[in-house]
């Protein structure tokens, strides 16, 4: 999604604030509320967020780093951490918050957007490098699967490797089914008959 359309959409944005209520906390709700947010907030940090929820801000201190698992687990979230001051075990914090913005408290209202933007826009990124690598996994795990099933073939009818692809091709096509579901059932069998050979018709009972 574009920066424009991100900042076209932030009305529909859905919010949560993982703050105490005191000024800084309010302040951000106002700030929020005033960008077109629909914003709730949410104290003490929750071991779940809310849903359905686009971005979150949340204090990241001392007592709140081991409070919230979804810091590290929730990667359909923009994550903005609030911290009080930067030193090395801040920005270790930081770094294993999985955060894609900071704010630094006193929190002032010029940050707030910038960070709203980046953080959604760095979010959707990621999200589309995570389906892209699901959908290049997936694609590897159906080779090695057809692959494995022609040599299966190869050896069983003693076929060259493109008449055993060929074979796959061509029964996945008269059973309209994708290549990976004939190699699949072609492995599933060879692993059973393998198992009655070892075990004999009596399923190896004594």
């Amino acid at each position: 999604m574009s920066a424009a359309a991100l900042i076209q959409n932030l009305r529909n944005t859905r919010v949560a604030v993982v703050h105490p209520r005191d000024q800084d906390g309010e302040d951000l709700m106002r700030q929020l509320q005033r960008i077109g947010c629909q914003v709730q907030m949410v104290w003490p940090p929750p071991r779940e967020l809310p849903a359905p929820l686009d971005a979150v801000f949340f204090l990241l201190d001392g007592d709140t780093r081991t409070a919230m698992p979804w810091r590290v687990s929730d990667v359909q979230v923009a994550h903005i951490a609030i911290v009080d001051y930067e030193n090395p075990t801040v920005l270790r914090a930081l770094l294993d918050s999985n955060a894609h913005g900071v704010l630094i408290r006193p929190i002032r209202a010029s940050g707030v957007l910038s960070n709203l933007v980046l953080a959604l826009s760095m979010r959707g990124y990621e999200s589309r490098l995570l389906a892209k690598i699901a959908k290049l996994e997936d694609t590897l795990r159906t080779r090695r699967e057809i692959e494995k099933a022609t040599r299966l073939l190869m050896g069983l009818r003693n076929l060259s490797e493109d008449e055993a692809y060929q074979f796959i091709r061509r029964q996945a096509t008269a059973k309209r089914v994708a290549m990976a579901a004939i190699a699949t059932s072609i492995i599933n069998a060879h692993a059973m008959l393998v198992d009655l050979d070892r075990d004999g018709p009596g399923g190896g009972g004594s």
